[in-house]
């Protein structure tokens, strides 16, 4: 029986609140497969797997291996599916990647199929424990990876390119069509492999610089210092500020980031 049959006369139906939609297509499955290429000493959580299309692969490749799902339907057919498969029947956004990290005393390697509508809140989820993660590869929805790879001055550069400028090399891929799926969505996906720099020596504060950026593009037609003026940092002075605040947030550089979070962070 193909996978697609599988998913259509099994009682785990697709639910729209989880964003569900189960990857049928073999090849396409075994391409993602060899581009996350797992090995017997890797440490590997699969956030969303589902209906385990990738967690087959991984389960019999890596040893430390454990998935993260909030479908308590799913997890009761994985667990039975994959005897002694570590699952944590938990919110993606809320599981606490490096506690999980200093357990494992090795770096994280991070893969799924995730919920297009919490794509950008995942990635950034990830970005904040980048300390903890060695490689990420997801499957996103395409228009949402070509946003992420947007140049700097275009209308989608925004806070995710900066991040994932500073911390990670993202690249796309391969294309994924709506056919590789079931039920089928209405856009095509991407795979996106991001590979985070081994440390970022010049950010003593990651926590406060990722809220920086976000404070910055809060409201980016406004000037900096507006939106500044208009975040969780409208305390402070920013008279004596290193840079010009009279530009937007999408015309500042990484390094400048990087200033204006010392900057901050000496404020405060």
């Amino acid at each position: 029986m193909d996978r697609q049959r599988q998913y259509k006369d099994n009682k785990v139906k697709p639910l729209k609140k989880f964003g569900q939609n189960f990857l049928t297509d073999k090849n396409i499955i075994r391409k993602i497969l060899a581009e996350i290429n797992p090995q017997t000493s890797d440490s590997l959580v699969e956030i969303g797997p589902g209906m385990g299309a990738l967690t087959e692969g991984l389960f019999n490749s890596v040893k430390d291996f454990a998935v993260v799902e909030i479908d308590e339907r799913a997890a009761d057919y994985l667990a039975e599916l994959f005897p002694g498969l570590r699952i944590f029947r938990d919110n993606v956004l809320k599981f606490d990647f490096h506690d999980y990290f200093i357990d494992r005393g090795k770096k994280l390697r991070i893969a799924g199929n995730i919920p297009y509508n919490i794509t950008s809140d995942i990635i950034l989820k990830l970005l904040e424990n980048q300390v903890a993660i060695s490689d990420v590869v997801l499957m996103v929805q395409k228009e949402a990876a070509e946003r992420i790879l947007a140049k700097q001055g275009s209308k989608d550069f925004g806070i995710l390119n900066i991040i994932l400028k500073t911390f990670a090399e993202t690249r796309i891929c391969f294309k994924v069509p709506a056919s590789a799926f079931y039920p089928k969505p209405h856009v095509d996906s991407a795979i996106i492999h991001l590979r985070f720099f081994e440390n970022v020596d010049s950010i003593k504060n990651v926590p406060l610089f990722i809220s920086v950026i976000k404070a910055a593009f809060g409201n980016r037609r406004k000037i900096l210092k507006n939106s500044l003026n208009n975040s969780i940092f409208h305390d402070i002075d920013f008279s004596d500020s290193p840079l010009n605040l009279a530009v937007r947030a999408e015309e500042l550089q990484v390094a400048d980031y990087i200033q204006l979070t010392n900057y901050i962070m000496a404020k405060i």
